[in-house]
């Protein structure tokens, strides 16, 4: 009879401890917010606010083309931690090149909306709601839409492309190959021994997700897009070695695949304005901004609501 109220105790406290556990590993794999401190100035511009899911709304900028309707449009999405301000090196080459742009910021990010948890299925969630943005917009063909993703956005921005055959070019810079490698790094960085921790944390983040680390890899999701993608890697890159942008490369379904190997790190790069200068080339290449015999060859557009 004493056993039962003991036994009833150790479990109650081993349920705390769970508890616990799980809220130390949300609280230490949360992205940290951190607000633009720049905007688009000298561009013109507008502050937008979008929906997404759960209720959320998504804060960013819109830059349009220069020419009157019917424009081409690249929506860029940051990394882990990063916001709408990250990629902004990358708005007026684009907008020289006579793109639309939209920059924005993922749920937990900038100055979107809080969120229960960020995750890489989100980004691409937020992606998906920031295309839909577009679609919407009278000055957009939405028939010539790229995306453009660092790091976990370029995660995203795969995830997106593998589910759709509506985009006309992808750009991925510095994606990681896996989710389990990418995080495996991070745990012993932080010096957690794999078993039984990290063992547990990933199959914890897995069930909090809602998916597979296999399911949302770029390694896997790159097998099945269509669309003319460029794979873009810092050979110094520490955060994420060159290596895993050779892995995903391996994996591509094809050559409409490219991969490109720049100076620089995760997030610095050797001289910005010339690997800026190359994208933009491959994005103007792949969508054809300049062309007016491109609209001829594309489908009809379909306005989504």
């Amino acid at each position: 009879m004493i056993a039962t109220p003991i036994l009833l105790s150790g479990l109650g406290l081993a349920l705390l401890l769970l508890l616990g556990f799980h809220r130390v590993i949300r609280h230490g794999l949360a992205p940290q917010r951190i607000p633009e401190r720049q905007s688009p100035d000298g561009l013109p511009h507008r502050e937008v606010r979008f929906p997404t899911v759960n209720g959320r709304s998504l804060y960013g900028w819109f830059i349009p083309a220069t020419r009157i309707g019917g424009a081409p449009a690249v929506a860029l999405l940051h990394g882990w931690g990063g916001n709408a301000e990250t990629l902004l090196p990358l708005a007026r080459p684009l907008h020289q090149a006579g793109f639309a742009v939209l920059l924005f910021d993922a749920r937990c990010h900038g100055r979107s909306d809080e969120d229960s948890f960020a995750s890489l299925p989100r980004f691409a969630e937020d992606l998906e709601h920031a295309l839909g943005w577009l679609h919407r917009q009278p000055q957009v063909d939405s028939r010539r839409l790229a995306l453009v993703g660092h790091s976990v956005g370029a995660g995203a921005a795969l995830l997106v492309a593998s589910r759709r055959d509506d985009i006309a070019a992808v750009a991925s810079i510095a994606a990681f190959s896996h989710p389990e490698t990418m995080m495996r790094r991070l745990l012993a960085s932080k010096h957690i021994p794999y078993v039984p921790f990290g063992w547990y944390v990933l199959h914890y983040v897995q069930h909090v997700i809602g998916h597979r680390f296999d399911a949302i890899a770029p390694l896997n999701t790159i097998r099945k897009v269509r669309s003319p993608t460029l794979l873009v890697h810092g050979a110094e890159d520490t955060t994420v070695p060159v290596a895993e942008a050779y892995a995903i490369y391996a994996a591509r379904p094809g050559e409409h695949v490219q991969l490109k190997i720049i100076p620089g790190r995760h997030d610095d790069y050797g001289d910005a304005s010339k690997e800026a200068e190359a994208l933009v080339d491959f994005l103007r290449t792949n969508v054809d901004p300049s062309c007016p015999e491109t609209a001829d060859r594309l489908p009809p557009r379909q306005d989504r609501s």
